[in-house]
């Protein structure tokens, strides 16, 4: 989308203030201005990998608006980084609000129905999902959740002895990581991680990530 100095917000600057106090989290990243294109496609990706959120530029990390003294060059740089970098490419709304004769932007990024979305930069693809104020590195485990939440292949599971061990472990402890559950069942982490994921697109597990660790559970013990 792209938009002229004469397009504002249905926002307010009162509402964007109260909306900058509430501070970054898994729905709402500041950004002073755009670093780049491919720094940016990151924030982008992981908002539309994740839940969706809200981008707003000439924010300060200290929650201070800034503004932007010129829009145009942070606008090519933001659809740049959704339509050229980000595979598939998805939609931004952008808004401004005025700031006296400076700006700050608003991008909308809704949740992509078909994921993961890939940061092509570098000749490498990266997966990016939010973690808490965060958007980081997706693991594998993550990206096969992605992969599969829209998979035309139906789910099945056996509910075998490594599935026994599973269940009796998180009755007990509640979750469980790849590595450790490689262990209980005494099998190399890519089988580990297989049975995981497959459980978790069957609805039965949840994976969860904390401090960069990914957890799996049951979907009613997680958190």
């Amino acid at each position: 989308m792209y938009f002229d100095a004469a397009t504002t917000s249905q926002m307010s600057l009162e509402d964007l203030r109260r909306l900058a106090q509430t501070g970054e989290g898994t729905f709402l990243e500041f950004k002073r201005t755009v670093p780049s294109a491919e720094k940016i496609a990151r924030e982008l990706a992981a908002f539309a990998n994740t839940k969706g959120g809200t981008l707003l530029v000439g924010v300060d990390d200290d929650k201070s608006l800034v503004g932007v003294d010129g829009y145009q060059e942070d606008e090519y740089l933001l659809n740049k980084a959704a339509h050229e970098l980000c595979k598939p490419k998805i939609d931004i709304h952008m808004e401004l609000v005025h700031l006296g004769l400076r700006d700050i932007i608003v991008v909308t990024v809704k949740e992509l129905e078909k994921k993961p979305v890939f940061v092509h930069a570098k000749g490498t693809e990266t997966v990016y999902v939010r973690d808490k104020d965060k958007s980081v590195v997706a693991s594998d485990e993550v990206v096969s959740v992605l992969q599969n939440e829209h998979s035309d292949r139906g789910v099945t599971f056996e509910y075998g002895p490594n599935e026994q061990k599973l269940f009796r472990y998180l009755n007990e402890y509640e979750k469980i990581t790849v590595l450790k559950f490689s262990h209980l069942i005494d099998t190399n982490s890519y089988r580990a991680s297989e049975i995981l994921v497959n459980l978790v697109s069957a609805g039965i597990l949840q994976l969860f990530t904390k401090n960069k660790t990914d957890y799996f559970c049951f979907s009613k013990d997680c958190r």
